[in-house]
């Protein structure tokens, strides 16, 4: 790694910049200069310069996605590279592809016989073929990750059902697996007694409420509504049960629509995008997610590091979290989701012990370690280029 090297970020929204943060500040510490790509819907800290480009999040968006890729070829021969992390389906589709038609031409720019191509990295934050996924996933994305995979010097995968796959079936030249992208756990921690009621009061809950949280996007693929559509039963044994909703979306007047139609306004509440997650974890008593598509579940690793049981739908993401009962429970129908629920508030002491094993067991998900992880990569890329 040498100082005035470059290195480009690229992710079809611009919040993705957040994962990538840490990963940012530490190159430009060490003299590597930053750029960012991304749809520019927001600022992107911690970078030298951001570039909006074009994306659209839907493959499907032809005539917006093949400007986004005219314009990423664009700035690849301008900037001259040295390294490129792409994420997201789009984004990494798009900057990959960009990457490859430079390298078929004799030299970059017209000009610099010279130059060399960029080392390319790309993250997977959970491939949308997986084992159980529609054919249609397959048919649509596993052809192109498949292709695209021959130009990518560092596939970075987060679950161990990718990773093999990845391994067997596709040819990149290196592929790795990395237990997430780096969770800041200083930022979490578990509530006493004392504290939880009085966050409790703030936010407008008895301190005998049963909470669950789930934080995610309202949408289709988080599936809040399976969640929603199990309250009225759960409701019969809990009646003091709560629910936090955190998130905005695309589903939640339909939501919200919902619950109103099952009498459960004062069971569900809303929150919306929120800055005090870390608070909002203190109050509640468990951790639930009904995603039906994880490459890991982000969530799931902030409650343990906030000191809570997990139960979660049965996925790979999820799977690859909750390892054992003493984490959390999976479920994969409705009957099991109310068993699980029911088992955590019936046993106070199963919800302390399980909360305490995870205060442990969430270290391997700390951003630290990520750090060291993603350092170790850019090194040997930077160096090689």
């Amino acid at each position: 790694m040498k100082e005035g090297q470059k290195v480009l970020f690229v992710s079809h929204t611009a919040n993705f910049a957040k994962f990538n943060r840490a990963f940012m500040q530490d190159l430009r510490k060490k003299g590597v200069v930053v750029h960012y790509a991304s749809a520019g819907e927001e600022e992107v800290p911690d970078c030298d310069k951001h570039f909006q480009i074009g994306f659209a999040r839907s493959p499907f968006r032809l005539l917006k996605n093949w400007k986004a890729y005219r314009a990423l070829k664009k700035l690849l021969k301008k900037e001259d590279y040295d390294l490129i992390h792409c994420h997201t389906p789009v984004g990494g589709v798009l900057t990959r592809s960009a990457a490859r038609s430079l390298a078929r031409k004799p030299h970059y720019d017209g000009q610099d016989e010279g130059a060399k191509q960029p080392k390319v990295i790309y993250t997977a934050h959970g491939f949308h073929f997986y084992e159980g996924a529609p054919k249609s996933s397959w048919m649509l994305y596993y052809p192109v990750e498949k292709n695209l995979a021959k130009d990518t010097d560092c596939l970075i995968t987060i679950n161990s059902e990718d990773y093999k796959l990845a391994r067997k079936k596709f040819q990149a030249k290196k592929v790795v697996r990395l237990d997430g992208i780096g969770v800041d756990l200083t930022k979490f921690g578990p509530a006493d007694i004392a504290e939880k009621e009085r966050l409790r009061e703030k936010h407008g809950l008895d301190k005998g409420d049963f909470v669950l949280i789930y934080v995610a996007e309202l949408n289709k693929n988080k599936d809040q509504m399976s969640l929603i559509e199990a309250l009225p039963r759960l409701k019969k044994e809990i009646p003091k049960l709560k629910v936090l909703l955190v998130g905005k979306g695309a589903y939640e007047e339909r939501l919200k629509h919902k619950v109103q139609r099952l009498g459960l306004v004062d069971t569900v509440k809303f929150l919306g995008y929120r800055k005090d997650v870390a608070e909002l974890y203190k109050m509640a008593d468990v951790g639930v997610s009904t995603s039906r598509r994880e490459g890991l579940g982000l969530n799931l690793i902030e409650e343990m590091a906030s000191g809570l049981p997990l139960i979660a739908r049965d996925n790979r993401g999820h799977r690859e979290v909750i390892v054992s009962e003493q984490i959390g429970r999976l479920f994969t129908d409705e009957k099991g989701l109310l068993e699980a629920v029911l088992e955590m508030y019936r046993s106070p002491k199963l919800r302390a012990e399980i909360g305490k094993h995870n205060l442990g067991a969430v270290r391997k998900y700390s951003l630290e370690i990520a750090k060291e992880r993603m350092a170790e990569i850019y090194r040997e890329y930077l160096r090689t280029r």
